[in-house]
Parts: structure tokens; C-alpha cells; sequence
């Protein structure tokens, strides 16, 4: 069986309430257990978090669109945002020692470390974070 739910938002920081949200019923409505919940949130809140910052440069005409698929062994998130893309391949190392006191640059690393998978597809305005169940 699988199940699918979207949800879309403007690119508002504040809508970011309505992200956690929805993984919150994700949580209940699937009975994920708290250790998987807690990757989710931070990757999936992140992605989105990235999507209305640097996707969509905070405009409120343009939208966030977030795709939940769940199936038998995993979850996977679909993040999409309305910008111009970003080369996803040539990203500074946030772990090297000129980057270690730079507030921003771990949204992707912190992504890649929590989620069992990670891709971006359309020139990195979609990225797709998948969790395995068992």
C-alpha cells in the first residue's frame, strides 16, 4: 500500500510551524517510532527552511511544495520550491576549518547525515529525502 499527501505553502519563515505540523500527524497517522521521527523533522524542516531562504529568496508570491510518500519499507519527503536551482554538486565542506565558524552551509550536510537517502533532481530545485522503516 502506498500513501501519498501534499501540502503547499507560501515562502513565508513562519510557515515553517505548518511543516512541523505535518510531520507531527505524519507521525501519529503512521505510527513512526522516535527515533525516524526525529531525522524527519530536522531534514525535512531544513529542506524546507532552505527551500524559502535560498530557493525562493523569502518571496511570498512563491511557493513550497512538500510531498510525503510512504510505502511498505520507507518514507520519503519531496521538497520543491519555485527558485532558480543551485549546483548542488560543488558545496563547501561545512566540516573543513574555514568553514567551521560560518553560521550557515551544514542544511544540506545535516540532510545527508540524517536521511538514509538523498538526490536532487531539476537543477536542485526539488530534493527528495527518503527514510527506511525497517
Amino acid at each position: 500500500m502506498i500513501s501519498t499527501i501534499k501540502i503547499e505553502i507560501p515562502s513565508l519563515l513562519d510557515n515553517i510551524r505548518m511543516i512541523e505540523s505535518f510531520i507531527d500527524n505524519a507521525k501519529e497517522e503512521y505510527q513512526l517510532d522516535d527515533g525516524i521521527y526525529g531525522n524527519i523533522m530536522i531534514a525535512v524542516t531544513e529542506s524546507v527552511n532552505n527551500a524559502i531562504r535560498h530557493g525562493n529568496k523569502l518571496d511570498p508570491e512563491k511557493n513550497v511544495k512538500l510531498c510525503l510518500i510512504l510505502n511498505e519499507s520507507q518514507i520519503t519527503f519531496i521538497i520543491e520550491d519555485e527558485g532558480p536551482g543551485f549546483d548542488y554538486n560543488d558545496l563547501p565542506d561545512p566540516t573543513a576549518p574555514e568553514n567551521i565558524e560560518k553560521p550557515g552551509g551544514r542544511g544540506i550536510f545535516l540532510m545527508k547525515h540524517l536521511a538514509d537517502e538523498v538526490s536532487f533532481k531539476d537543477k536542485g530545485r526539488s530534493v527528495e529525502l527518503s527514510f527506511y522503516m525497517n
